[in-house]
């Protein structure tokens, strides 16, 4: 670990857990990199994901976006693809968006499709499902009301999915975010985990978090103080 690191972690207890403030509060003291640092959350679950009833999959509308720009690309045509250059979509297109993927040229963070494309994206599936860009339904990403789902993406609504080893983590904010703002954002992407729950889950669902910096110190979350 380099000396930033070392002396941050002589005053913290690697295994006390804080109060979600306290956390929020120790992770952003210790954001001192050169750059603005991303501030990170990672949810352990006791979750199973090779089991379909056990996939923890969704989005959350974070209250203050995460501070990254994010790039949205729109498969649509007529006026629906009208709508969402006027949404602010970075790409918008058809048939000639599918030959730029099938080229290798992805220039996105989040593809938007109206459900009457679905079978076009079909033939980029394989290309955009290991990338997590492929469109979903359950996701919001597949809809008639691209302008919405465009302004959504836009403001900072983070996708997660579960890991295979059961962990689901995300960018929730930036070091120059105030307290207030990192702890409601992560706040609110712990509700959207619980709510995310599925019913095949038995035991502990949610085991551990953590919060850091990208170059900073992990601090654990007391989940008894969450409740």
């Amino acid at each position: 670990m380099g000396k930033r690191i070392v002396n941050a972690y002589k005053n913290l207890d690697k295994n006390q857990a804080y109060s979600l403030k306290d956390a929020v509060k120790i992770v952003k003291e210790n954001a001192k990199a050169k750059f603005d640092e991303t501030i990170d959350i990672a949810v352990n679950l006791g979750v199973d994901p090779k089991y379909a009833d056990q996939m923890v999959r969704g989005v959350c509308a974070l209250p203050h976006g995460n501070g990254k720009k994010v790039r949205v690309a729109v498969l649509a045509q007529g006026e629906k693809a009208d709508q969402a250059k006027a949404a602010g979509a970075d790409i918008v297109g058809a048939e000639n968006l599918i030959d730029s993927i099938l080229a290798g040229k992805i220039e996105f963070d989040r593809m938007i499709a109206t459900p009457d494309m679905m079978g076009m994206a079909g033939k980029v599936a394989r290309v955009l499902g290991p990338k997590g860009l492929m469109p979903n339904p359950k996701l919001g990403t597949v809809t008639t009301d691209v302008e919405t789902a465009v302004k959504k993406a836009k403001a900072g609504e983070v996708q997660y999915r579960v890991e295979k080893n059961g962990i689901v983590h995300a960018g929730i904010g930036k070091a120059s975010f105030s307290e207030e703002q990192i702890y409601e954002n992560s706040k609110a992407f712990i509700d959207a985990i619980i709510k995310a729950k599925p019913q095949g889950v038995k035991g502990t669902y949610m085991k551990k978090i953590a919060l850091s910096s990208t170059m900073g110190v992990g601090v654990k979350v007391d989940l008894a103080a969450l409740s």
